[in-house]
């Protein structure tokens, strides 16, 4: 090759690199969407709106996280649109077990427990049946021989079907024999006003959605918690079990990403859940939830749901 057309390569190169575009890498180029299947105001949206300024920090860089409310069909429409994104790292979300595993159990749904891929578990949280004070049934022996009588005639609101609310009335029916009214709504920030208006009876949500949206409320009382002991954040509340019903239903919520994920991204964003779980100024400022975390690394977790589905499958038949 002649000396011109060296010089000639050479000048195309170097300003093929100055015109070329800049790339950031991971995840400086872009915003993360942090995707919540449930309304604003549930347990599962104000946990992902405590993480985020901590976990950009944690990730370090110029990360930005944007949180992406995606309620409806208990958790599906969310968990579906965060399996069908680009596994690049900008696309991740909450999954809410049990009910992630349990509604492909009973129904076609539209994405696979694999077509996800877990980072990190942030919380597992118990089940509490809360009742106005006002209400005429404040006992669940009480509501049980109340339903007894006379067969659905008390509501129980719940973040909608398939999720551990809902499981925990459809155990509450298997065990005690009785039938309740099963009302449905898309997260636990929804049917607060309903409950407090007086348009269900009951309401089902985790301990730190009570403490949450309830705890300064004088007219809202809770019930049990669906747990074999008495949970440390509301001491005076009794288990289900001191009245005979061996029932435990809890919503742990995990963070996930498409199934694709690669590992570096997935490990980076998984030590950054750790180091923020730890942080004790994030400890404080989830004070509601503070005794319901319990960070679990996404491979344990996965594993950890084939014994969920076991426990799962006495409930199938009563969806169906």
């Amino acid at each position: 090759m002649s000396l011109r057309k060296v010089k000639a390569c050479s000048a195309a190169v170097v300003l093929s690199v100055l015109c070329a575009p800049s790339f950031a890498a991971w995840p400086d180029d872009q915003t993360i969407e942090l995707v919540v299947g449930f309304a604003p105001g549930g347990g599962t949206d104000l946990m992902a709106r405590a993480l985020v300024p901590f976990l950009e920090k944690k990730l370090g860089g110029k990360a930005r996280i944007v949180v992406v409310n995606k309620p409806g069909a208990g958790g599906e429409i969310s968990t579906t649109y965060l399996a069908r994104a680009k596994p690049d790292g900008y696309t991740v979300g909450f999954i809410n077990v049990p009910g992630f595993v349990f509604i492909p159990m009973y129904k076609q749904a539209t994405y696979k427990t694999d077509d996800v891929r877990i980072i990190a578990r942030v919380v597992d949280d118990p089940a509490v049946l809360m009742v106005r004070d006002d209400g005429k049934f404040k006992t669940i022996p009480s509501i049980i021989e109340a339903l007894k009588k006379d067969p659905k005639s008390l509501s129980f609101a719940t973040s909608g079907r398939g999720t551990s609310g809902h499981q925990a009335l459809l155990k509450i029916e298997a065990a005690a024999k009785v039938k309740g009214t099963d009302i449905p709504f898309k997260g636990a920030g929804e049917f607060k006003s309903a409950l407090i208006g007086g348009h269900v009876d009951f309401a089902f949500a985790s301990v730190g959605e009570y403490l949450a949206g309830y705890g300064n409320m004088k007219n809202i009382i809770p019930v049990a918690v669906m747990n074999p002991s008495k949970v440390s954040a509301i001491p005076n509340v009794p288990s289900v079990y001191e009245y005979g019903y061996k029932i435990r239903v809890t919503s742990e919520r995990a963070i996930a990403g498409p199934k694709a994920l690669p590992d570096d991204i997935a490990n980076r964003f998984q030590q950054a859940i750790k180091d923020t779980i730890a942080d004790p100024a994030f400890v404080a400022t989830v004070k509601n939830d503070a005794a319901v975390l319990a960070y679990m690394p996404g491979a344990e977790f996965t594993k950890s749901l084939e014994l969920i589905r076991e426990e799962l499958k006495p409930l199938v038949a009563a969806m169906q």
